[in-house]
């Protein structure tokens, strides 16, 4: 009788102890392992930003004539890194008076 008592009260403490003993080292391990995110390889992220910057923008002004009506446009051209270009109109105004003639 007495040997059933002691082993089931070993098996009590050791039911209540062992949950905190392995919650504690879970504890110490994840406070011990430094949170350091490690990539291998080219980083495309960061190359999506270098490519925008590397872009050139020039804004030039011209004359057009529709019909009989001329205008002045203001265009932005864009230069991008891979050889392309996009051309944007900014504004178009119309101009009006007798002077040259284009």
């Amino acid at each position: 009788m007495k040997k059933f008592l002691v082993f089931s009260l070993l098996l009590g403490t050791m039911a209540f102890a062992v949950p905190s003993v392995e919650a504690k080292s879970s504890a110490a391990t994840s406070a011990a392992d430094p949170q350091i995110n490690v990539q291998i390889g080219r980083n495309r992220n960061r190359n999506r930003y270098r490519y925008r910057r590397m872009r050139r923008v020039v804004t030039t002004t011209r004359i057009t004539r529709v019909g009989r009506y001329r205008y002045r446009e203001t265009i932005r051209t864009t230069y991008l890194p891979n050889g392309r270009t996009s051309t944007q109109v900014i504004s178009r105004v119309r101009l009006v008076g007798r002077g040259i003639r284009y």
